[in-house]
């Protein structure tokens, strides 16, 4: 056997570097060719980014339907859409982190690349535990099914409240170990600068650092319904991990064209929900039909149903909504620092 035919989580090693080298080529190519130099991306471009990503991770989702079969293709396409639908709300959050620190559209590029390969790395120790779970213990997938189901019914039931930054368990804890500047230093993580007490030169991290931090957590907490959700969708790790890393990759981009028009969108929140329970009831419905599997082909339809129509719901609801209340399609930028009460230096 050759040393590429080598199993890795079931799969060829030569299907994981494909893989890895797509994302490092986008990578790459992000950084080194479209935004090199810091800048302010406007709607039509983070729209036109946002297809460039979606086709890429739909052609993925094609090579793995050709390469693996078609109910892996299958798999990884409802997996691939109900990620992008759960980081709807991802991108509500990410909209008021930078709004609470001030953060300008022009450095908020910065901060979202670097958060994605935290996240390749966070998502894929996540998926690496949830994979030795459910490979130790079969039973586990059950409670993802009811995890799901339960996340979905609480989703129906309660409103949206923006969340309080300022009270944040992360933020209080940072503020409390790091040396926080009171003010943004451009696009730079850390600066040299004196002592408040001493004078003595100190590294300090900048707003524009704990933002990253910040958004870096939220994903870990949003992977805590979106792993158990690709989970009950196929336990085929390569599947898992590619689904959630392409359906990742164009969130910086689509963060861009959504932010300012989410709440066009609030009406998808309830077939988020269904969908949750929808998934997490598969495996219980499976056990009682006596199937071995669920239908991946009835899994992908509703998906695809549910999320349609959704998105065609809200946009009807809400095209004559005035616009006004906290997100009233503006970023609305904060000043960090006394100024408002909210010194976040130590």
């Amino acid at each position: 056997m050759e040393f590429t035919d080598a199993l890795v989580m079931g799969k060829p090693l030569w299907m994981w570097v494909i893989f890895m080298t797509v994302v490092v080529v986008l990578l790459a190519l992000d950084l080194g060719l479209f935004h090199r130099k810091a800048r302010e991306i406007g709607v039509k471009e983070s729209l036109l980014l946002s297809a460039f990503y979606i086709t890429i991770g739909l052609a993925f989702g094609a090579w793995v339907w050709v390469n693996i079969g078609p109910a892996s293709g299958k798999e990884y396409l409802t997996g691939f859409l109900v990620e992008k639908t759960l980081s709807m709300d991802n991108i509500f959050i990410m909209s008021v982190i930078f709004s609470y620190f001030g953060i300008p559209r022009i450095y908020q590029h910065r901060v979202l690349f670097y958060g994605i390969l935290g996240v390749i790395v966070l998502r894929g120790i996540v998926i690496g535990i949830g994979a030795w779970l459910v490979a130790s213990f079969h039973w586990v997938l059950y409670i993802f099914a009811l995890l799901l189901i339960f996340t979905g019914i609480k989703m129906l039931f309660t409103s949206d409240e923006e969340p309080d930054i300022e009270e944040n368990f992360a933020l209080k804890a940072m503020r409390r170990v790091l040396r926080i500047t009171p003010k943004l230093h451009e696009q730079h993580f850390f600066v040299r600068l004196p002592d408040d007490k001493t004078g003595a030169i100190m590294t300090w991290v900048t707003p524009l650092f704990v933002a990253m931090i910040m958004i870096e957590i939220v994903d870990v907490i949003f992977a805590l319904d979106s792993i158990p959700a690709i989970f009950a969708i196929t336990t085929d790790t390569f599947v898992v991990y590619t689904s959630n890393i392409f359906a990742i990759l164009g969130l910086r981009a689509l963060y861009f064209a959504l932010a300012a028009v989410v709440d066009r969108f609030s009406y998808l929140k309830p077939a988020l929900a269904i969908i949750l329970v929808f998934i997490g009831s598969k495996i219980f419905v499976a056990d009682l039909a006596g199937w071995e599997k669920f239908p991946s082909t009835i899994s992908l339809g509703v998906t695809v149903a549910l999320i349609a129509g959704g998105i065609l719901y809200s946009l009807w609801r809400t095209q004559t909504e005035p616009k006004d209340g906290p997100h009233d399609g503006k970023m609305h930028d904060t000043h960090v620092g006394d100024a408002d009460g909210r010194h976040i230096s130590r």
